[in-house]
């Protein structure tokens, strides 16, 4: 842990105000006008962007909970900075996982342009294809997908690597543009669904990237009005 690492605004305490009643992991059915990817369809993912196993290194590229909550096995973890990408909350609207009807959740997706600092994992050769199956399971449960999986090339101290991350699709209808950081922090401070609360993946994201000594500065800005809204809310007698 770097020794400098700020004081985070956001805690555990904001996001535990936050719980919901019903917590699941479980995979929901499709929304319409989706449905939901077979193993088939990832294995032709697969032999989309990688030729056979135990080969050459296979990287993700994690930018937002697959950094703090990998979805598979690794053998490696590294630092990274992608070029021509930048780190958005502009993956909307959730009203399953990290969100409701009443308070849709907006996740994080890359979009074009800028930068992101993020956190480059190495998988097993051995086990590559399982493990990218559980990662496509987990990010690409439903088709057609909003954040198609991409080839990037990511700089990692004097080594660039090629590895696969997950880029918005501006064309999806899922697409989330143009929202100050205010109209942002209202949506994350309210947002509530079955596997948590956008505060909570919020909290996560921005203390695991503080952690590895990565700094968001619009992320941090973020948390920082969230805790303020929470505060208003729930702590208004304290």
């Amino acid at each position: 842990m770097p020794k400098d690492q700020r004081q985070m605004r956001l805690t555990p305490r904001h996001v535990a105000y936050l719980t919901p009643e019903n917590p699941s992991e479980v995979m929901p059915p499709p929304p319409e006008g989706m449905t939901e990817a077979s193993e088939a369809d990832h294995r032709e993912t697969i032999a989309r962007f990688f030729g056979p196993e135990d080969q050459d290194e296979t990287w993700i590229f994690a930018y937002g909970s697959l950094i703090w909550k990998p979805a598979c096995d690794y053998v490696e973890i590294r630092t990274g900075l992608l070029h021509g990408w930048h780190r958005a909350f502009c993956l909307g609207w959730n009203n399953r996982f990290r969100g409701s009807d009443q308070n849709p959740g907006l996740m994080l997706a890359l979009d074009r342009g800028g930068a992101c600092k993020g956190a480059l994992y190495r998988l097993p050769p051995h086990k590559r294809d399982e493990c990218l199956i559980k990662l496509f399971e987990r990010e690409m449960g439903w088709k057609p997908t909003a954040f198609p999986p991409r080839m990037v090339t990511v700089r990692s101290g004097d080594r660039n690597i090629r590895a696969l991350t997950f880029c918005i699709d501006r064309h999806s209808g899922r697409y989330v543009t143009g929202l100050s950081e205010d109209e942002i922090a209202d949506v994350l401070a309210k947002a509530v669904g079955s596997r948590g609360s956008m505060a909570e993946y919020l909290f996560s994201t921005v203390e695991h990237l503080e952690q590895m000594g990565l700094h968001d500065a619009h992320l941090w800005r973020l948390q920082n009005l969230v805790a303020e809204r929470i505060e208003a809310v729930y702590e208004t007698d304290r």
